[in-house]
């Protein structure tokens, strides 16, 4: 059975980790039997929440980066299992019938019933091997490299879904997420020179992704979280690329090759020309 785990190596010198978890839309059969949507509905959930060529801007980034970064990208769609959020009650998207197996949807509406059989199947087929591939690669970049540099490649709609709980804030072109464990200064610094003025920070999505043997225990481990609007590079919600899809790709691949380069090499002779 397919777990959603595509690696692609990239130089055996990077740090650097491309992690694209929210650009899929397989739905196994097994999986797509137990959700109470029609085909029509369930394509308008995947149309509103998949994070659309994410997989595609990072891939393009990786290609056109001096140092080729790691890709881990997950070709499950989210309303299988969502690979990034916390197993247990630090999730807050439990509040919303969202935590790794959802049971709402993008209006709240109930998308899969209360069997916890079928959802520990689905966190065992999917979310354990997901997690184990992102250690494991975290843990190859520090034995080569000694640190971890993992962006969350993710994209978001410009009007809020009624799901999500922090609607009210700016939708900027681009939002980075944080953590004030896993992300030092000279990240987020890497991130504004590589995106300009379109960047705030932690609005409408804050957080990152980092392993659970890693969560605030590492400081080897460093991360970010690139929420890229998605009328900045395609037609809303899911249609072709724009012009703006190789200037985001262009600009990724900066931010790839600051980090590459090293905490000294940004701070001492700034961003890699």
């Amino acid at each position: 059975m397919h777990t959603g785990v595509v690696l692609v190596p990239g130089d055996p010198h990077s740090p650097v980790l491309l992690h694209v978890p929210h650009a899929g839309t397989e739905i196994p059969d097994w999986a797509r039997e137990h959700l109470l949507l029609d085909d029509a509905e369930l394509a308008a959930e995947l149309a509103a929440l998949t994070d659309h060529r994410t997989d595609e801007l990072a891939a393009a980034a990786a290609d056109a980066a001096r140092v080729r970064p790691h890709l881990l990208v997950n070709p499950i769609s989210r309303f299988v299992v969502d690979v990034e959020r916390f197993p247990d009650e630090r999730e807050e998207m439990a509040a919303v019938g969202m935590a790794a197996v959802y049971t709402h949807g993008t209006r709240r509406q109930r998308i899969r019933a209360d069997d916890p059989e079928h959802h520990a199947a689905l966190r065992a087929a999917f979310y354990t091997p997901w997690a184990e591939a992102v250690r494991a690669a975290v843990e190859d970049r520090l034995a080569a490299t000694g640190r971890a540099v993992l962006i969350d490649v993710h994209s978001y709609p410009s009007r809020s879904l009624p799901y999500e709980l922090h609607a009210n804030g700016p939708r900027p072109p681009v939002c980075v997420g944080t953590d004030a464990f896993h992300t030092p200064p000279h990240l987020v610094a890497a991130a504004r020179a590589a995106f300009g003025m379109d960047v705030r920070l932690d609005t409408p999505f804050s957080g990152v992704y980092v392993p659970l043997a890693h969560w605030h225990r590492d400081h080897r481990v460093t991360a970010l979280m690139i929420e890229i609007r998605r009328d900045c590079y395609l037609v809303e919600p899911a249609g072709p690329p724009t012009d703006g899809f190789a200037a985001l790709a262009g600009a990724l691949a900066h931010l790839v090759d600051t980090l590459s380069a090293g905490i000294t090499d940004f701070v001492v002779g700034g961003v890699p020309g």
